[in-house]
């Protein structure tokens, strides 16, 4: 078994807020992150897959069609966008880092998958000093 991981980035802002809690309660849990103005991150994205090594290309998977299928699937839905309102798969959540690994897991998968591969990872680098590894379930 072999693992590869392609990288993209994207930048979005959110706002952390339980609507079932007063401004108060928001500001303890979710501190600068509940700004009513909202905040914004350069997320960087890293996407590990694996499988067996193919005999006639030498790859898991064409690390440029990997590229295309982020890039098409998941920046685009993404990039520049305010993920608490412009996101239609994340609009009924609280989109932390952890929220939105796990959409763009379930956005990835079942593509990865038709690739002939299986998606290992989702790695989304919030700041230098956050950041969430999914590994699929529940």
């Amino acid at each position: 078994m072999i693992y590869i991981t392609r990288k993209e980035h994207f930048n979005a802002a959110h706002k952390l807020c339980n609507d079932a809690w007063d401004k108060a309660k928001n500001l303890e849990v979710f501190g600068k992150c509940a700004n009513e103005n909202w905040h914004g991150h350069n997320y960087e994205l890293f996407v590990t897959v694996k499988g067996q090594v193919n005999k006639d290309t030498g790859f898991v998977v064409n690390l440029k069609d990997l590229g295309d299928l982020i890039k098409s699937d998941i920046i685009e839905i993404l990039d520049h966008k305010n993920l608490n309102v412009d996101v239609s798969g994340l609009s009924n959540i609280l989109p932390s880092t952890e929220n939105v690994s796990i959409f763009i897991w379930d956005i990835l998968k079942p593509k990865v998958n038709a690739m002939g591969a299986e998606l290992h990872c989702v790695k989304l680098v919030e700041t230098e000093n956050n950041y969430v590894e999914y590994f699929g379930g529940k």
